[in-house]
């Protein structure tokens, strides 16, 4: 911002309502077009305001298209701001206008905006003495558009600075804009905060401005909160710290949107979830930038890094299963402490899932940081940590490298799950989330969900015979599913072990019921989540993904032996925490899981 730019948005956010909202220089629309600001208020609608720190003394020309100013390298010819400020408001006004639920159905202004919008120029070294002394100036700029610098000062009352900012608009309308016609603004204003199901952002909207756009009926957009925290990271080290599906990974795409744009290194993103890499890899390359972000899950891109400096992998004879991996990261380390892989090769680093790091791996990621760019995002939730969970350090962030300390935003809200499924899954496992204590301070704690209020079928416990009872329930129950219209993609069977999809798979597959099965192997092959069929994969498996319908089966069978039931709880909730709108569990036999979910069902219902 310049100085005077600052001065404004300091005096706007004192003395306007918290029921405005304000964006600066934030591209809008496909066109990518630039306004200072953007003010969006119920009542008074859109705002488009210009800002210009000039003086008199250096303003030597004005007419209706230019203007010439003194400058230390000689005469400089500009836009006409206000015509400018008129032009982005006219482009707004086209843009929402060819949304239906925007506009007035009948009347004299039918298929106009049915809210007000306008624009203005803010003169940030220009009195309104100074201003109307000047009849050229008041002959290019209408005065009742222009806004003066000791209309906005400090001593400036806010009923004042609001009314001045009304008077912009030569119309006014008696309905406000509701939460859902303000989002659909957002929606039409900005692409990069559309979202979709399964983590996916809406394509962009065709550049040729006659092509029809196609609106969905109902549209899904970060929420405020999350838009100010994706726009607002800046530079250096952050940590988002957020429940299940309060859109964490959602401002990670967004991130790499962003970072994409302005840097010319590598871009890094790491999770631990095979299935999640595979999603956000799809996800960048249908948004344009899948060549400049590398996506790959943590035990990948250490084979990877190996290769590619020509250092020996682990064999496989000598080392086997959870030591394989083990010794492949140790050799990542070593290599890296002893120069022979470069540290600090990244631009940008990106890591999902941080929960699921050991301390080490953290420090290792944290150490391919470039120094000049020092840019590093950490998402972060306890409450889904289920790798390795048993005698986990408690590490501080700052012990890691990781800078923290007062830049750990958190998430609490719950946008993935109905109400009634994020109520069951919460009383299912709340001892788990009770706040562990001990912590550092740049550690966060565990954080107690909050529901986005979004409603839907109560998530059913279905009590079978045997566990082939339940298979064939399972078969019986997605064919019902498909006849009530929904896709075999949007249906996921989440189980506990590979036997238990291995059996379900084999019996989908003898009723004709497409199926994809997705393994956590960390060599494992990507999967198609756009695939017409039914996802079936493990709870480790399933973390950082979501589905409409989630299927549970064999229930009684938890909890494991020889595993604590506190670890089991986690791997159980972020399996229910899957289902966006409907979850269906089924059990063989009564345990004490089957039972807390049953009691878990009659607290909430």
């Amino acid at each position: 911002m310049t100085a005077g730019e600052r001065r404004l948005a300091q005096r706007l956010q004192e003395k306007l309502g918290e029921d405005y909202r304000l964006w600066y220089n934030v591209p809008v629309g496909s066109q990518r077009l630039y306004p200072d600001f953007i003010l969006l208020h119920p009542h008074r609608g859109i705002l488009v305001l210009e800002v210009k720190d000039w003086k008199l003394s250096t303003l030597q020309q004005a007419n209706p298209e230019t203007v010439s100013l003194l400058t230390p390298n000689g005469i400089k010819e500009e836009k006409n701001p206000l015509e400018q400020a008129r032009g982005y408001a006219l482009a707004i006004c086209q843009m929402l206008e060819r949304d239906p639920l925007l506009v007035q159905s009948a009347g004299k202004f039918q298929g106009k905006l049915a809210f007000p919008y306008s624009y203005g120029l803010v003169f940030t070294h220009i009195t309104r003495k100074q201003f109307n002394s000047q009849e050229g100036l008041r002959e290019v700029f209408e005065p009742s558009f222009v806004i003066c610098q000791d209309e906005f000062s400090e001593n400036v009352a806010p009923e004042e600075l609001q009314q001045r900012l009304e008077n912009l608009s030569a119309y006014k309308f008696g309905e406000p804009l509701t939460s859902v016609q303000i989002d659909r603004i957002r929606w039409h204003l900005f692409p990069e905060v559309r979202i979709g199901v399964q983590l996916s952002l809406f394509p962009d909207e065709p550049q040729d401005t006659k092509l029809e756009v196609v609106i969905p009926d109902l549209l899904h957009v970060l929420d405020l909160h999350q838009e100010q925290i994706a726009r607002s990271l800046g530079e250096g080290h952050r940590v988002i710290h957020g429940v299940a599906g309060s859109g964490k990974t959602l401002i990670l795409v967004y991130r790499c949107l962003d970072l994409a744009q302005k840097l010319n290194k590598p871009i890094l993103v790491l999770c631990f979830n095979v299935a999640l890499a595979a999603k956000l890899r799809q996800v960048l390359h249908e948004k344009g930038i899948g060549e400049l972000v590398t996506v790959r899950h943590f035990h990948r891109w250490c084979s990877e890094l190996l290769w590619q400096y020509q250092i020996p992998k682990p064999s496989s004879h000598q080392f086997q299963g959870a030591a394989y991996v083990e010794e492949l990261v140790q050799r990542v380390m070593r290599s890296v402490d002893a120069n022979k892989i470069p540290a600090g090769t990244y631009g940008a680093l990106l890591i999902d899932e941080g929960h699921d790091f050991r301390p080490e791996w953290l420090k290792l990621a944290v150490q391919m940081v470039d120094p000049e760019t020092n840019s590093l995002l950490l998402l972060y939730d306890d409450a889904q940590s289920i790798y390795e969970a048993k005698g986990k350090q408690k590490v501080s962030f700052k012990h890691l490298g990781i800078q923290a300390q007062g830049r750990t935003t958190v998430l609490k809200v719950n946008y993935r799950n109905t109400l009634e499924i994020l109520s069951v899954a919460y009383e299912f496992a709340q001892e788990m989330l009770t706040p562990t204590q001990g912590q550092d301070e740049d550690t966060p704690l565990l954080v107690r969900p909050q529901s986005a209020g979004r409603r839907g079928p109560q998530p059913e416990l279905i009590e079978l015979p045997t566990f082939t009872a339940e298979v064939n329930y399972l078969v019986k129950r997605v064919q019902q599913f498909s006849e009530q219209g929904n896709a075999w993609n949007q249906m996921a069977i989440v189980c506990r072990f590979k036997w238990m999809a291995e059996r379900i798979g084999k019996s989908f597959e003898a009723a004709q019921i497409p199926i994809e099965w997705i393994n956590q192997n960390y060599d494992s092959r990507e999967f198609n989540p756009a695939a017409s069929s039914i996802k079936i994969l493990t709870m480790h498996s399933s973390k950082g993904l979501e589905f409409p319908i989630v299927l549970i089966p064999g229930l009684g069978f938890m909890p494991t032996q020889n595993i604590s039931p506190l670890e089991e709880a986690r791997v159980l909730y972020v399996a229910m925490t899957r289902a966006i709108d409907q979850l269906v569990m089924t059990a063989n036999q009564r345990s004490s899981f089957v039972n807390r979910v049953a009691a878990a069902l009659r607290k909430v219902s």
